[in-house]
């Protein structure tokens, strides 16, 4: 258990007060203080900022009940609540002289062992302690927090000449473990390591795409996904963080940075950013920024800035052969040879020349660079990752072409690499010129950390199965998207065959993997083309398919637990539903979404909602709320923005599933979790029966679907779906609410509505219109 049980954070803010909510997220309890603004009412500015974070999106808060964890105050007359706190965070204006009032307040009213930090990200720590008390200064570090906390994983930790290490440690595993975080180490110099990096790139690629000619849209396709970075790229994530905060980095990083940094070469002032800025086109939270959107004749239409004249036109689709060449990798980019090639290749030979010019100044290894760029500006790789992929040798020939000094640890690295698997194990290249393995922490256990050293004990396209120990198989999706087909549901199967009656070599299975989704659902593009063709008989060989395997997993004679992260929708979503628990990374977005592509859920979806629903209703409530709730949940295609949610919807049970805050503890946790249920494991019995209402429940619910499409919430193929997802749900034209219905006569009606519904001309449209645009059809 934590040692932190409550935390202060002083400054309601914008970062304030969502630091305050994800502590909230995680169980804590939170004290949120500001300055006194209204007399009449003395919280004004932290009740506020509250309110604020339930409205705001993305949503601060996991779940809406989390706000009641976090009590307004005001720092004239709640201080004395502090002595009752274990973590103090400041997150007050950049202003050294009120950080130190605000120190000393804290000072004089914190409990010996408080623990106090500031989320500065501009001022070095060694001015924010100044003077203060030596007592003080152990307990003292920074915190800073990446915006927004919930969702950007880095946490940057600098410890004082004076910090105890024991409160470093106890803050670095407190935020790793209850509240979800990547903790980086950094030195106490400007900007730690992820903004030191990271306004260093923005600037040059700004610059760059200034002085080349180089249009906004092809500096974000070249600097976006061909360089693992977001698809924001660099203007589009200037916008998203505001331009306005730019030259307030720069202005610090100037102020504290060594007199030849290479960012001080680097900065200008651009005049077309300023006249921007003075404009109020600080990008998203204004008028627009590099792009906005524009509204002409009642129609939205997104328009770039064009950085010759300073107008804005709309939005082209860009053709950068260069941006295309990053399917072969990075390098391909920078080595293409043309006007976009050689803007890619100038602006990461000098990130890349910045990054490795900085270890060890800003962090004791690579590692740290590494997954700060990773952790707080969603880079897939880091600096020292991508120059393994582009090579140390090819890198240092492009700098001395610069005419730039080759960094220390670039001549120690040459004719290396970065990175290395020996034995299995992960190494990384040190300071020193020597290979260390990379540790994992107790608790962590990384899928990919076992495939180097086990071979798959079965394998095909779309799925393997891996053992990870005591007795545990894995079962991974590896498909695009991780979207289901018959090969998932072979291996599955192969799983299930595998671990037999659970009492031999193996005890228990895992459905895990550590795509960026747990399932995006059933691969509605084989789907499509079945249809085009007529291949009727094979899409009900689908759906039979997979209703067979969830149920041999439901009731196998071993524990199946699920571990999702990401997206868990349609066919990903009946996964959780059919297994013994499921072990939840905070950030699982789960629904049954098949009514958007014009379909029912098929695979077992419908059955275990009104078994679900029927629970939560209780077995005096009759045979018509579970079905109506279970109505409202399919015919909406209600998603949980949260794994906290999904209880609400009822895609998770309480007293059975659980919720993990750290990603990298998921599998740990789920292994855990299965091997628990797997002492005396006894199968669930098969003889489930449920009460549905029949035609007279049907005909309530289409009552309800055509009162929404007269108020046009609703379209006219809306009606068609839901009268077949009403015949499921109300059990069917035989069903009156007498006569049990048991899970294989829904399991029937589930594959003869999706049937039904495959031949209609409005799904097929449904399904057309989703795999062109993303978005679904409202016909």
């Amino acid at each position: 258990m934590s040692d932190i049980k409550k935390v202060a954070v002083i400054g309601s803010g914008v970062m304030g007060a969502a630091i305050a909510a994800h502590m909230a997220n995680a169980g804590i309890p939170v004290l949120l203080l500001d300055i006194v603004k209204d007399k009449d009412d003395r919280n004004s500015l932290a009740k506020l900022a509250i309110e604020k974070a339930l409205k705001t999106s993305p949503a601060p808060f996991m779940h809406a009940k989390n706000a009641k964890l976090v009590t307004p105050g005001n720092l004239e007359d709640d201080l004395d609540k502090l002595k009752d706190v274990d973590w103090v965070i400041e997150a007050v204006i950049e202003r050294l002289d009120i950080k130190h009032d605000v120190y000393k307040k804290i000072d004089a009213h914190r409990h010996s062992g408080t623990i106090v930090s500031s989320n500065t990200s501009t001022i070095p720590l060694k001015e924010l302690v100044g003077d203060l008390p030596e007592a003080f200064q152990k307990n003292f570090l920074i915190t800073h927090f990446f915006n927004p906390p919930r969702y950007m994983r880095l946490l940057e930790i600098v410890k004082g000449e004076k910090t105890d290490q024991d409160i470093v440690d106890k803050i670095a595993t407190f935020g790793d473990v209850t509240l979800g975080k990547g903790i980086v180490h950094c030195k106490d110099t400007a900007g730690f390591i992820a903004n030191r990096l990271g306004v260093y790139w923005m600037t040059v690629a700004i610059n760059e795409a200034f002085d080349r000619g180089i249009s906004v849209a092809e500096a974000d396709a070249l600097m976006g996904k061909p360089m693992g970075i977001p698809k924001t790229g660099v203007f589009g994530l200037v916008d998203l963080v505001g331009i306005d905060l730019m030259p307030h980095l720069s202005k610090s990083l100037l102020a504290n940075l060594p007199a030849k940094d290479a960012y001080r070469d680097a900065y200008r002032d651009l005049p077309l950013i300023s006249k921007m800025i003075a404009d109020g086109y600080t990008g998203r939270k204004g008028k627009g920024g590099f792009y906005r959107l524009n509204t002409e004749g009642g129609k939205k239409q997104k328009e770039v800035i064009d950085l010759k004249t300073g107008n804005y036109a709309p939005e082209k689709k860009t053709d950068v052969a260069a941006a295309d060449a990053g399917k072969k990798g990075m390098k391909a980019v920078l080595n293409f040879g043309d006007k976009h090639g050689d803007y890619a290749k100038a602006v990461m030979v000098r990130v890349l020349y910045y990054a490795a010019s900085l270890i060890p100044q800003i962090a004791d290894d690579i590692v740290s660079a590494d997954n700060a760029m990773k952790w707080g500006f969603n880079w897939k790789f880091g600096p020292f990752e991508m120059i393994d992929q582009v090579g140390t040798d090819w890198l240092v020939d492009e700098i001395k072409k610069l005419g730039l000094d080759v960094p220390p640890l670039l001549q120690m690295a040459a004719g290396k690499t970065f990175y290395k698997v020996d034995n299995g194990k992960m190494h990384t290249l040190d300071t020193h010129g020597e290979y260390q393995e990379i540790k994992r922490a107790n608790g962590v256990l990384i899928l990919a950390d076992v495939k180097r050293t086990e071979t798959p004990l079965a394998k095909n396209a779309s799925a393997s199965l891996w053992y990870i120990g005591d007795g545990v198989i894995c079962l991974e999706f590896h498909s695009k998207m991780n979207a289901i087909d018959t090969d998932i549901f072979a291996m599955y199967a192969e799983a299930i065959k595998k671990i037999g009656d659970g009492k031999g070599t193996y005890k228990a299975l895992v459905v895990y993997n550590e795509a960026e989704n747990f399932s995006v659902g059933a691969n509605i593009g084989l789907a499509l083309f079945a249809l085009n063709i007529g291949l009727f008989d094979q899409i009900e060989a689908l759906v039979s398919g997979g209703q067979q395997t969830y149920m041999s997993a439901k009731y196998a004679p071993f524990p199946v637990v699920a571990a999702p992260s990401g997206m868990a929708l349609g066919g990903g979503c009946e996964i959780l539903l059919h297994v013994d628990a499921v072990v939840a990374h905070a950030e699982t977005y789960t629904g049954l979404v098949e009514v958007g592509v014009g379909l029912i859920p098929g695979w077992g979806g419908c059955k275990e909602m009104l078994l679900r629903q029927k629970v939560k209703a209780g077995d005096k409530s009759g045979p018509m709320p579970h079905v109506i709730k279970s109505f409202e949940s399919i015919s909406t295609a209600k998603t949980s923005m949260s794994a906290a949610e999904a209880f609400d919807i009822g895609y998770f049970r309480e007293g059975t599933d659980s919720v993990v805050m750290n990603r990298d503890r998921l599998l740990f946790e789920a292994k855990k979790k299965a091997l628990a249920l797997a002492e005396n494991y006894q199968a669930p019995s098969k003889d489930v029966a449920i009460q549905l209402p029949g035609p007279t429940g049907k005909a309530a619910m289409m009552l309800a679907v055509g009162d929404f499409q007269k108020n046009g919430k609703a379209t006219p193929y809306d009606g068609v779906v839901c009268d077949a997802l009403s015949d499921v749900l109300s059990g069917g034209k035989n069903a009156d609410g007498t006569v049990l219905v048991t899970e294989d006569q829904i399991l029937k009606l589930e594959r003869e509505a999706f049937m039904k519904l495959v031949r209609n001309e409005g799904t097929l449209k449904r399904i057309e219109t989703m795999l062109d645009t993303g978005k679904p059809l409202r016909n």
